[in-house]
């Protein structure tokens, strides 16, 4: 088994190819992981960009999310390292699930949901995700001068 990549681990992208909400969310996801330290920036990061009172609901929302797949989640979830530029497999679906709640996109996101944790589990899970993608969105809607914005929902998709 030597030189195989845990399931779910392996590198399907680059975190720089995220929008600035899926990014987040892995980071936060790594973060949460990765000690009591790291936590500790997680919630001051939260109550810098939401005030403390919207920056504790959102931690709120965000620590039972990752209590619920640590309990429920159908195999354990695989992360990279904090400072790792590679995107894993399952951080991908994680990404992409909490995108979906944080565009109000609810059956696409109970459907992310449902691959993650029991079918039982699902709705609360995306009800979570809502919270904390949407608490992710106010966090990085200021756009910097001079950076792109994504193009409209009519605008063409461009795959490569």
């Amino acid at each position: 088994m030597s030189g195989m990549v845990e399931r779910g681990g392996a590198p399907v992208g680059y975190l720089s190819e995220l929008g600035p909400v899926e990014a987040g969310a892995v980071l936060y996801l790594r973060l949460w992981n990765d000690g009591d330290a790291a936590r500790t920036e997680v919630w001051s990061d939260f109550a810098r960009h939401l005030g403390s009172t919207e920056g504790r609901h959102a931690l709120g929302a965000f620590e039972e999310l990752c209590a619920l797949c640590a309990r429920h989640c159908r195999r354990p979830l695989m992360r990279h390292h904090v400072t790792c530029k590679c995107l894993g497999a399952d951080e991908s679906c994680f990404a992409t699930f909490i995108g979906y709640a944080s565009e109000g996109q609810r059956e696409d996101a109970l459907l992310l949901a449902m691959t993650l944790v029991r079918p039982d589990i699902a709705p609360i899970l995306a009800a979570l995700a809502e919270d904390f993608g949407l608490a992710l969105r106010r966090m990085t809607s200021r756009t910097p001068a001079g950076t792109p914005r994504k193009a409209g929902p009519n605008a063409p998709q461009t795959l490569h």
